[in-house]
């Protein structure tokens, strides 16, 4: 980190009188985000989040065009909020209101990307599983969440302490940027030659319905990486605030499947097929209304673009800028997409991937 950042970093924790604390850094992720445990003499712990603004490129203003999003960059075009504090903040109250447990924030600086959050612990799912927690209760307490999420319809605009945030539309163009990036980075992993023209065009038509359903469902609050490690647990609390959320800052409006695919079909963890059915007949279940059959159709598709999008890049991306972690979780990610592909109306990319991604270039 530069000595301008550090001093940056001390000028906010003093002028929240935090000064003298001590600093625990804690393990990062993909993103551009880093986060320290504070230990204020005398209080309990709390969370730094330190999001540099300019690590990041523009975010998408709400009228922007098609054209204006895609020459802005890749957070506008797939409206990812470039981990603005603003977003964080005003998507926290928005969680917190809705009796949830996000972490409280007790101080920020948007211009400069500091916040101090409550500290929820570190009962990670993925920890608590690993360590022997039976994840069944778990994952039906993560379910509940997305029930309690999706009883109201979002508003268009997340507001809180004077500041405000638009919830876009998670649309046709972000699932379809999102989705394109195998394209771009799974040939220069896999040693595969670039995908031509035909092969391209063959790509779009056979996802165009995917997306124009995806946007066409787009109506519920949306977490957006919605999975086993940013949620823990707090089973000192009730009901669906047992599950603390972390990581939402990316918040859309979007298809009531999107969040529940990134949990059931977690690229970090294996999920048995029978738990996945399990907590989808939980979530069904509790929304009677729902027409169960295209709610399905549609979580398997979705499942497909984003088992794509993560494949290329998040995973292979990753990998070529040198945090090879993310090679091991490939072949998981390749099993529940090639899964997915198994439903007869997704046989025209099923056929598209055997022809152009060989088994011996699926890693």
């Amino acid at each position: 980190m530069s000595l301008g950042r550090e001093a940056e970093k001390a000028r906010f924790l003093a002028g929240c009188g935090l000064g003298a604390a001590r600093r625990e850094p804690l393990a990062g992720d993909a993103s551009t985000r880093r986060y320290e445990r504070l230990y204020p003499a005398g209080g309990a712990p709390l969370i730094l989040m330190d999001q540099p603004p300019v690590l990041e490129t523009p975010v998408c203003p709400p009228s922007a065009t098609e054209a204006e999003r895609l020459a802005l960059g890749y957070n506008a075009a797939a409206r990812l909020a470039a981990g603005s504090v603003a977003a964080f903040v005003t998507t926290a109250a928005y969680l917190i209101a809705r009796g949830l447990s996000a972490p409280r924030v007790a101080a920020f600086d948007v211009a400069d990307g500091f916040a101090v959050l409550e500290d929820l612990g570190d009962g990670l799912f993925a920890t608590l599983i690993a360590g022997g927690q039976p994840e069944t209760p778990l994952y039906e307490a993560a379910v509940d969440v997305q029930v309690r999420l999706h009883e109201d319809a979002p508003p268009a605009v997340l507001t809180a302490d004077g500041l405000s945030w638009p919830l876009l539309t998670y649309d046709t163009l972000a699932l379809k940027v999102a989705t394109d990036t195998f394209l771009e980075w799974w040939p220069k992993f896999s040693g595969l030659a670039p995908f031509g023209a035909a092969a391209t065009a063959e790509w779009d038509g056979l996802w165009a319905p995917v997306w124009v359903r995806g946007e066409a469902g787009a109506s519920v609050f949306c977490h957006r990486d919605y999975h086993a490690q940013n949620l823990l647990w707090l089973p000192e609390r009730r009901g669906p605030a047992r599950v603390g959320l972390l990581d939402f800052q990316d918040a859309l409006k979007a298809h009531p499947a999107w969040d529940l695919l990134h949990l059931l079909q977690d690229a970090r963890r294996d999920i048995s097929p029978s738990l996945e059915a399990a907590m989808l007949d939980r979530y069904l279940a509790a929304r009677p209304g729902m027409d169960r059959e295209g709610f399905l159709a549609d979580y398997r598709a979705l499942a497909v673009s984003n088992a794509a999008r993560i494949l290329g890049r998040v995973f292979a991306r990753q990998s070529l800028l040198g945090r090879t972690q993310y090679k091991a979780f490939m072949p998981r990610t390749w099993r529940y997409l090639e899964r997915n592909l198994t439903d007869p109306a997704l046989a025209g990319l099923a056929a598209w991937f055997d022809r152009h991604v060989p088994p011996e270039a699926r890693a």
